[in-house]
């Protein structure tokens, strides 16, 4: 697995993932669309441009095919939670790419990236309580729970990991 920009020609494989209902179910449970997906797309390539950080396109070494994303991002949350201005890291796979390890190794080499570039002392993140895969990723890579909270009318665990110094 490796870690790179995306480029134009991700958008397929991208928003293929994201109409995937294996892959939405924890993250609303709603399938996107190509314009919603699109907008996801350029949102995770601006954040680059604006704040110097944002999504990566997670990506097979051995056939070089998409993976899923992962990144930090301020999305600017309408929700309660100490961490305004925490980074916060997501990440998402197509399903071809579960039970992979792929998730675990990807998130440790953005946290690798993060401890290098943020002066902030700690991350975030947020995970549906039902997508167990996921927060036992989180708990792998040094994140512990710190509140459960609601985002959109759905349950949610805010995740905090201090930075390596």
């Amino acid at each position: 697995m490796k870690l790179r920009g995306q480029r134009v020609e991700d958008f397929a494989a991208c928003a293929a993932m994201w109409a995937d209902p294996i892959v939405t179910r924890h993250f609303g449970g709603k399938c996107l669309n190509e314009e919603e997906a699109w907008s996801r797309f350029l949102r995770y390539v601006g954040h680059w441009s604006l704040l110097g950080f944002g999504y990566w396109v997670v990506e097979e070494k051995s056939t070089g095919g998409f993976a899923g994303e992962i990144g930090f991002a301020d999305y600017k949350r309408d929700m309660e939670s100490p961490l305004k201005n925490a980074p916060e890291i997501g990440w998402v796979l197509a399903s071809n790419s579960h039970g992979k390890g792929y998730a675990t190794e990807a998130v440790r080499a953005a946290l690798a990236w993060g401890d290098r570039h943020f002066e902030a002392p700690q991350t975030s993140c947020i995970i549906n309580p039902e997508n167990l895969p996921s927060i036992r990723v989180a708990q792998k890579c040094g994140y512990r729970e710190l509140l459960r909270t609601t985002y959109k009318g759905q349950p949610a665990i805010v995740f905090v990991r201090n930075r390596a110094l």
